[in-house]
């Protein structure tokens, strides 16, 4: 009897078991930990974990997290917190791969108190929202910070907290140790060359050639063992989970090399091929180097720079003036109305504020605020006009991440995506399967061909390059359609809308501006000085554009406290002062018994009742946006168009000039029969964008495969919307949408280049006529030809069609 020994692997993370007195059933666990983490998974049916990524979990760690109980520290940390929600976002650095996504997403079924979890897998962070424990110790259905805290690391996933988090402060990523691996790659494979034109030059001189050969071993095992490392993590850990990535030919490449040429030197006194594995891993790297510094400066341009077209009303010595949200700063006093959103975490100092936090929690519960109260940034006002001082700068990357949230998006089938990411799962298993055929081939032809052509298929064919062209040219055009004002949420809405052909439009607030017109009143007699402050005072409150011209008609800047106002969407507004009760909005909804004409408050007409006294309407003629009939028009020779008004059929004659069908010309639209219109397009095969002003289009906006939401200066836009459009920019719609077909082209463009130089490199590969040094040399060059394409080709046809801009 002979007796073998067999390594014991942890079931739950891989690493090896000191013995195997820790089991469950035929599971063997490295210790308690780990065998705990698999009961809680299995209790919870989450072992799909373990389905995505053998052996993916990390062993958890002892943390202690007592000073999480201390109210002000653990307010540093949270991004929101009212009575019953809090949300924050913790930086897990062992974040490694799908397993953890998918555990991490899926918290809530760990514990009830934790309502929803969101992955930021490139920043390796984690947006928690949890119910708050209502005392020191949570029960089942709440949880405290503390112990979401404990329970990440109970998983494995401990978080790391400092009050100085790189996450919190957005600094830019560190480079250091790509650089100083780039460096000693650089002078190794620099001197090594040196050492071998003796080689090169077919110079026999023995007494050096030795000296000559060692010293490059010497040099070359820093540059493949230090510059390397990173193939080398990413094997392991690859190979430990029973998966062969991207980056295993190119190791196994590199390992070739250098141990053959070992064996040159050492035993056969040749030069080996030092120069040409050193050659290799430095131009990969510069590859490497390359490609992380264009894509964050593309998240950067995202992140950090102004990003919406929003403005605020700031109070400079009690006068309202228009600003962007980015020149806010500390202190500053703003004024928010009904509908629009709080721009940053300020104190409310005047007004009564009906808070929905929808944007931050997913729910639009609404929560009272009195004067004095903290007010966190992304929540919405509903109700009348309050006032608050700036706590903080704005952070517009937060307000994307809002913006972002998962609970507004849509289900996108990136087929450019999906496509690139089965030609990186299969390539790599093609590309092996080819190099051992061709070195069984040569072996048997012409040995001294084996190793050039085995190392040249390896490097030259890596599949990593099909993947670049999608995020690098998506995220170039994010940027430059964000320099002309057209925001979108990712970058895959640029692909859904360059795949539709349905365009449907609102009237009232996207095709027309309330710009230099002025209200007028017509009613029996002239409203007293009184009545006319009252109304004014009323408008105020309210964001829409037929109020702001309302509330222009009064030169005092004073306006009236408005009680229990309340805005009706698509309806009208109504409010209380000192005993008077006002209503100003559609007639059917300020007085249904009028015979006049039945024109909603989307209209430009807008119906008057004081105390139920019918007094009569404010008028405000029409007026379209400077090229709006050209857009329409160009729209049309591509696309089905249509209108969706919610007004009156008064302007049917000048609209059907436009609109190429005239029976695509809907009226008095309320706003649910907006969004049934919507489904019934998309019943019939259609793929819609849907342009409205986000007041009274947040469902339409919300069904459209693109929904566009534009604006003018005020921060009342929706969530739902996939982008936002700053009304000027409205006419360059068809450029915008022939931008996105061409982004779609140049992606496909890419794809066929990488193919075509794949098949023309692996031509002179399989002949072994290639070096490896000259394909180490090609195959970055082709990483940063694909990034260029798609770079450079965004950049040049964004100033070719934006160039009047």
């Amino acid at each position: 009897m002979i007796a073998t020994e067999t390594t014991q692997l942890c079931f739950h993370c891989g690493n090896e078991c000191p013995d195997d007195h820790i089991h469950l059933e035929e599971k063997y666990f490295c210790c308690d930990g780990c065998k705990t983490v698999y009961q809680i998974l299995d209790q919870n049916n989450l072992c799909n974990y373990y389905d995505l990524d053998k052996n993916a979990g990390n062993t958890p760690q002892i943390a202690r997290f007592d000073f999480l109980d201390n109210p002000e520290i653990a307010k540093s940390l949270l991004d929101f917190q009212n009575e019953n929600i809090s949300k924050v976002t913790f930086y897990i650095p062992t974040i490694h791969c799908s397993s953890c996504l998918y555990l991490l997403e899926n918290l809530y079924r760990l514990h009830k108190g934790i309502e929803r979890s969101q992955v930021d897998f490139l920043k390796k962070q984690v947006a928690v929202t949890f119910r708050n424990a209502k005392s020191e110790s949570a029960d089942d259905e709440s949880i405290s910070l503390r112990q979401l805290a404990e329970l990440l690391s109970s998983v494995g996933y401990e978080p790391l907290m400092s009050l100085n988090d790189v996450v919190k402060e957005k600094q830019k990523p560190t480079y250091r140790k790509l650089l100083t691996q780039l460096g000693l790659a650089g002078f190794c494979a620099g001197n090594i060359m040196l050492f071998s034109f003796p080689e090169y030059l077919g110079l026999q001189d023995n007494t050096y050639k030795l000296l000559f050969g060692y010293l490059n071993i010497v040099l070359a095992t820093p540059v493949v063992f230090y510059s390397g490392s990173g193939y080398f993590e990413s094997v392991y850990k690859s190979l430990r989970k029973g998966i062969v990535n991207i980056d295993f030919p190119i190791l196994l490449s590199i390992l070739v090399a250098y141990f053959r040429g070992i064996y040159e030197v050492v035993f056969n006194h040749g030069a080996g091929y030092f120069d040409s594995v050193t050659g290799l891993i430095f131009f990969l790297l510069i590859g490497k180097w390359f490609q992380e510094k264009t894509y964050h400066f593309l998240s950067f341009e995202r992140d950090y720079k102004s990003y919406f077209p929003l403005a605020v009303t700031r109070l400079v010595h009690g006068k309202e003036e228009s600003v962007s949200v980015s020149a806010l700063k500390k202190g500053d006093k703003i004024l928010i109305r009904n509908g629009e959103l709080v721009p940053a975490d300020s104190l409310l100092y005047r007004g009564d504020a009906q808070i929905d936090y929808s944007f931050v929690t997913g729910e639009s519960a609404l929560e009272e605020k009195k004067i004095g109260d903290f007010l966190y940034a992304g929540g919405r006002q509903v109700g009348g006009t309050i006032e608050m001082e700036v706590l903080k700068e704005v952070s517009q990357s937060y307000l994307t991440q809002l913006w972002n949230n998962d609970t507004f998006q849509k289900e996108q089938d990136s087929r450019i995506k999906s496509f690139s990411n089965l030609v990186g799962k299969y390539f790599t298993f093609g590309v092996l399967t080819l190099a051992f055929s061709v070195a069984t081939y040569w072996y048997f032809q012409d040995s001294s061909k084996l190793l050039n052509a085995f190392s040249a298929i390896l490097i030259i064919a890596c599949p990593c390059t099909l993947s670049l062209s999608y995020p690098f040219a998506l995220g170039n055009g994010l940027r430059i359609l964000g320099k002309h004002h057209f925001y979108l949420k990712n970058g895959e809405v640029i692909e859904t809308l360059a795949n539709c052909d349905t365009v449907v439009f609102d009237k009232t607030g996207t095709l027309t501006t309330s710009e230099g017109s002025k209200a007028q009143f017509h009613g029996k007699r002239p409203l007293s000085l009184f009545e006319e402050m009252m109304v004014v005072s009323l408008a105020h409150n309210s964001s829409h554009p037929v109020s702001q011209k309302i509330k222009e008609l009064s030169h005092d800047k004073h306006f009236l406290e408005i009680e229990n106002f309340q805005e009706i969407t698509g309806k009208g507004i109504e409010g209380n002062y000192h005993g008077h009760y006002l209503k100003l909005g559609a007639s059917t909804f300020v007085h249904p018994d009028l015979e006049e004409e039945q024109a909603i408050f989307t209209a430009s007409v807008a119906h008057l009742s004081i105390d139920g006294n019918y007094l009569g309407y404010f008028a405000l003629p029409n007026h379209y946006r400077k090229g709006i009939d050209e857009t329409i028009l160009t729209l049309g020779k591509n696309y089905t168009i249509y209108l969706l008004s919610g007004d009156n059929q008064n302007e049917r004659t000048q609209l059907e000039n436009w609109f190429p069908n005239k029976e695509n010309l809907h009226f008095e639209c309320s706003p649910q029969d907006k969004l049934a219109f919507i489904k019934k397009l998309q019943s019939e095969g259609k793929k819609v964008v849907m342009i409205g002003d986000g007041l009274n289009d947040a469902g339409a906006l919300k069904q459209a495969e693109v929904g566009i939401a534009v604006t003018d200066d005020t921060l009342n836009f929706t969530p739902m919307s996939d982008a936002i459009i700053a009304a000027e920019q409205l006419k360059q719609i068809p450029a915008f949408m022939k931008y996105s077909q061409f982004g779609l082209k140049l992606i496909r463009f890419s794809y066929v280049f990488s193919l075509m130089y794949n098949c023309i490199g692996l031509t002179f590969a399989i002949q072994g006529t290639l070096s490896p040094i000259v394909a180490a040399v090609l195959m970055p060059l082709n990483s940063i030809t694909l990034v260029g394409i798609a770079s450079i080709g965004m950049v040049w046809k964004g100033k070719r069609m934006f160039k009047s801009e």
